[in-house]
């Protein structure tokens, strides 16, 4: 599943006598043909009217869904796609099995001005996604095979412990038999949108000065600060010119805005004590129209004088906060994007295959709690795609797709374990990776029980 679609029309994804290997494509920006049974928007396309597609001189008259920026059709092909013929010879990880694609929808304007997301940016809506996998799971459902699902999306936002909506409903399904869902762990890793502090033992309350360095032409941008449920945290704020905020311990109310006398910026803090999801405490940040320079986020940590306690600040992905806004002190670790800090799924870290190091923007463990995460890590580095040479954790997730669909196909299809599911099927990856005797484990870097998926 990818926000892009796929191009239905590539050699990869058709048969060698001319019909698609691409059972299904609901396209969710295009209304105006019929949605699947039981959703109310979008069109789907069968396997039936894309061989009619592949048969005319004008496929995209017939089928108009395509992807244009060629993602979602680079994944399809690394895990699925398979050509020998007219002089192309192209192999993905699982070359022979069928497809069924989703092309997301772009979330609605009044989210993207929450988030403050830029206009030419691609988001999509959790509530989207939801509909999207319940779609995938009620096809394989409806045709009774074994389904794996590639989830090639991430997000800063969100507790880091796998706790959200859609990640609760991800591991549901992963949780059933002969599914599995793959999800890739994101780019995150050196872009320093990650703060992670403490409290000091034997103290009763830690100051912690947080510094955002934010560049020129930042219009605006969020921040989550996720705390632990033994602390409390109460904040104020620094602008780049020295003038600070009074202190506030959200005793009174769980919403501040907070004006400057000599800045134009203004910051809109939501507080929860009790985040219904993860059940911790979220404090949610707006810097709208931020002075370029040092902020500075004062965090007062009261907590139990016994214990060291922890909390985490979230900056939004690469994608979304483009300018060249991060942490003066950051951490790489706890850089997984959600949801691929859910438990049951099968979770990939990235690195490159060609000299076996570890790729420097890859996301990584582990979770918020220590959960661990990544489960492996796959190759993601100048990987062979139809479409030529790409980089990305979503590759490594595609080609880790790819592999969870042959383990199905000798587990469920030929019956050697026809009960399986995700949780097994990554322990079977795991056990048959290559192992390094050099490195210490479970690893933040490259998964658990020292484990490198080979490529």
């Amino acid at each position: 599943m990818t926000g892009e679609g796929i191009r239905y029309d590539d050699p990869v994804f058709i048969n060698p006598d001319g019909t698609s290997r691409i059972l299904g494509i609901w396209d969710q920006t295009i209304q105006s043909g019929e949605p699947p049974a039981g959703i109310l928007y979008g069109t789907e396309y069968r396997k039936e009217l894309i061989d009619l597609a592949l048969r005319s001189e004008n496929p995209r008259e017939i089928v108009p869904s395509y992807d244009e920026n060629g993602h979602g059709t680079a994944m399809a092909s690394v895990a699925a796609g398979s050509s020998l013929g007219n002089g192309l010879r192209f192999l993905g990880a699982a070359p022979d099995a069928d497809i069924v694609m989703v092309k997301l929808r772009q979330a609605k304007p009044f989210l993207r001005d929450f988030y403050l997301v830029p206009d030419d940016a691609i988001v999509y809506a959790e509530s989207d996604m939801l509909v999207a996998l319940k779609y995938l799971e009620s096809y394989a459902i409806s045709i009774s095979r074994p389904l794996v699902i590639c989830f090639g999306i991430g997000t800063n936002m969100g507790d880091h412990e796998g706790h959200s909506v859609l990640a609760d409903y991800i591991n549901r399904i992963a949780t059933k038999r002969s599914r599995a869902v793959v999800v890739c762990g994101g780019n995150e890793g050196n872009t320093a949108r990650h703060y992670m502090g403490s409290s000091n033992v034997g103290v009763l309350e830690t100051i912690d000065n947080v510094e955002i360095r934010v560049d020129e032409g930042t219009v605006g941008f969020t921040a989550e600060l996720w705390g632990s449920v033994t602390a409390n945290h109460a904040i104020s704020i620094r602008a780049p010119g020295g003038e600070i905020t009074s202190r506030v311990d959200f005793k009174g109310g769980g919403q501040r805005e907070f004006r400057f006398i000599y800045e134009r910026t203004r910051i809109q803090v939501d507080h929860v004590l009790v985040e219904q999801s993860s059940g911790e405490e979220l404090i949610f940040f707006r810097f709208l129209d931020p002075t370029p320079g040092i902020w500075t986020i004062q965090v007062a940590i009261t907590s139990d004088r016994s214990s060291r306690t922890t909390f985490h600040i979230w900056l939004p992905v690469i994608e979304i906060l483009r300018t060249d806004t991060y942490f003066l002190k950051p951490s790489p670790y706890t850089t997984l994007t959600e949801p691929s800090n859910a438990r049951d799924i099968i979770t990939t870290s990235t690195y490159n295959d060609a000299n076996g190091s570890f790729w420097s923007e890859s996301g990584r463990g582990f979770t918020r709690s220590g959960q661990i995460k990544p489960d492996f890590c796959a190759p993601g580095v100048n990987i062979s795609t139809i479409l030529g040479p790409r980089t990305g954790p979503c590759l490594a997730a595609s080609l880790a797709a790819g592999a969870a669909a042959q383990f199905l196909q000798w587990a469920v299809v030929e019956l050697n374990r026809p009960w399986v599911e995700s949780r097994e099927l990554k322990n079977y990856l795991i056990r048959g990776a290559d192992r390094s005797a050099e490195m210490a484990y479970p690893n933040r870097e490259w998964g658990d029980y020292d484990i490198i998926v080979s490529s």
